[in-house]
């Protein structure tokens, strides 16, 4: 089912969902989706809203809707516009999943030393749970800068975040570097995280970067190896 708490469209979601399906392998190059009322009863929604979203991946060129026939996948690389979640590489095992998210906390505060070459003097820090189609999987702390946005507050953002970056505040992510590896799980961790505080999880801190090259964003993700995995597709 489908998260109603999502702050995307719900078309939206549901393109984004068989994005995340198709790219992990859930639906091969060729293979034809079930029947339109089959499938949105399995999703949970009215069949034109999920024609909507089926013309959506159209527009991106991962589907060719035949008259009489069928929806299908096409193949690879004939993509032409980028997913909302393109760049969140976290999968539930089975592969795909639909992110979302629940915070924790939400602050301004002194950017952190580490950071202030690249941020102003004050910024936000967002601590929440990630989920994949309601699977708690991974914890985010999140820093980006407050001095353009000086008043946010946590209902301002959002579940999507670089959609929210793009859409609210005037920037999009074009490029992130990952560093994954080990840490500790923090002792901000809610109950509904697996992994106990202070125990050994796998992490990946990211930088995130406009497309001018400017670091925007920093972030460190702890995430459940047991419900999850990293997954990052060269194209």
């Amino acid at each position: 089912m489908l998260s109603a708490s999502v702050s995307l469209p719900v078309y939206l979601q549901i393109s984004e969902l068989l994005t995340r399906e198709i790219a992990a392998g859930l639906y091969a190059a060729g293979d034809r989706l079930p029947p339109e009322a089959e499938l949105a009863k399995t999703l949970g929604v009215a069949v034109g809203t999920l024609r909507k979203a089926l013309s959506e991946l159209e527009l991106r060129g991962m589907l060719a809707r035949r008259q009489g026939s069928g929806t299908y996948v096409l193949p690879a690389g004939m993509g032409q516009s980028k997913s909302v979640y393109e760049f969140f590489k976290l999968e539930l095992i089975r592969g795909g999943g639909l992110p979302t998210a629940r915070v924790i906390d939400f602050q301004k505060i002194a950017t952190p030393a580490a950071f202030q070459t690249d941020l102003s003097k004050h910024c936000y820090r967002l601590r929440r749970l990630r989920l994949l189609s309601d699977t708690p999987i991974a914890l985010e702390e999140i820093y980006f800068d407050a001095q353009s946005h000086p008043h946010l507050k946590a209902a301002d953002l959002g579940e999507a975040l670089y959609w929210f970056y793009q859409e609210r505040l005037g920037f999009w992510i074009a490029s992130a570097e990952d560093r994954v590896g080990v840490g500790v799980v923090p002792d901000w961790s809610v109950q509904d995280f697996a992994p106990a505080v202070a125990s050994v999880c796998a992490r990946v801190e990211r930088v995130s970067r406009t497309s001018k090259n400017k670091i925007a964003e920093y972030s460190i993700t702890w995430f459940d190896a047991k419900r999850c995995r990293y997954v990052n597709r060269l194209k």
